[in-house]
């Protein structure tokens, strides 16, 4: 018989999953991968979307890999959890994350057209998932699976410098254009305001700073919240690199999107994934194997 080395606490670690709101959480995870099969297949009908070229297109790329990477992998990772694997319960709330980031997107990117309902749906849906899941899940348990090697002040670090590089970088365009009452950042994509900076400054930017403090102290929440930050901002810069292409594809002449931006994004993607399996390789512990 063999064994793996595990912390004290790791090797007593109960079920990360609760099993009521699991269940809970597994049916919205299936109603939203439904509304997103709808709506962001509807998306890539010809003649739906109206607005500019470049913002179809990118509009286009963000509905493509909700399709092929998004949801997939939400549902991989809802069945995998309800099996026990704690390491998907940090995914599936990443993977939620991510849907309601881009459910933002094509609901407020996007001119008013027939698919409204259904963004509105989904990202309602998106939402409910991230709470459902956040619910369903014990902080405490799957803490205690991470075993004493795990890097949390490096990972946190990782994560608190790409949060304030980000809010940096969105300020240098947003407080100057704010300042001079100009519109010139929103040029070229027949947007009133940019949904990107709203939900990045108001929501995930903060969230992302707080996880890195929580991990960083090595609480709980740190563990889930950090884990499920990095795994949507892998997804997301996935997407970027996908907007980019088909963006610039779609209107060459343009400055909302290049295709030269496709393998920097793509890139990131790839670090990304650094810090996110450095985390999640060190969860540990038996794994609950009772779906319920």
């Amino acid at each position: 018989m063999t064994t793996t080395a595990e912390s004290p606490a790791a090797a007593g670690a109960g079920p990360v999953g609760v099993p009521g709101p699991r269940r809970a959480a597994t049916r919205l995870s299936a109603a939203l991968a439904g509304v997103v099969l709808a709506g962001a297949g509807g998306t890539l009908v010809p003649g739906v979307l109206h607005g500019t070229p470049v913002m179809d297109g990118s509009a286009r790329g963000t509905a493509i890999v909700m399709l092929a990477l998004s949801v997939p992998v939400l549902l991989t990772s809802a069945v995998l959890a309800s099996r026990g694997s704690a390491r998907a319960h940090v995914v599936w709330l990443g993977a939620a994350g991510h849907l309601t980031y881009n459910a933002v997107l094509l609901l407020l990117a996007t001119p008013f057209n027939r698919l409204f309902l259904l963004y509105t749906s989904m990202l309602g849906l998106a939402i409910a998932t991230v709470v459902a899941v956040a619910a369903a899940t014990d902080t405490d348990a799957l803490a205690a699976r991470f075993d004493a090697g795990t890097p949390a002040r490096g990972v946190a670090a990782y994560l608190g410098t790409v949060a304030a590089l980000n809010t940096v970088l969105w300020l240098a365009d947003v407080v100057p254009a704010t300042v001079h009452g100009d519109q010139e950042l929103l040029d070229g994509t027949g947007l009133t305001t940019n949904p990107i900076y709203a939900q990045d400054l108001a929501v995930w930017l903060p969230l992302a700073a707080w996880a890195a403090w929580q991990l960083w102290n090595r609480r709980p929440w740190g563990y889930v919240a950090g884990g499920a930050m990095l795994v949507l901002w892998v997804l997301e810069a996935v997407s970027v690199a996908t907007d980019q292409w088909l963006g610039g594809t779609a209107d060459p002449a343009s400055d909302v999107a290049s295709t030269a931006m496709t393998a920097p994004f793509a890139v990131l993607a790839v670090v990304g994934l650094v810090p996110a399996v450095l985390l999640l390789r060190r969860v540990h512990g038996v794994e609950w194997a009772h779906a319920s």
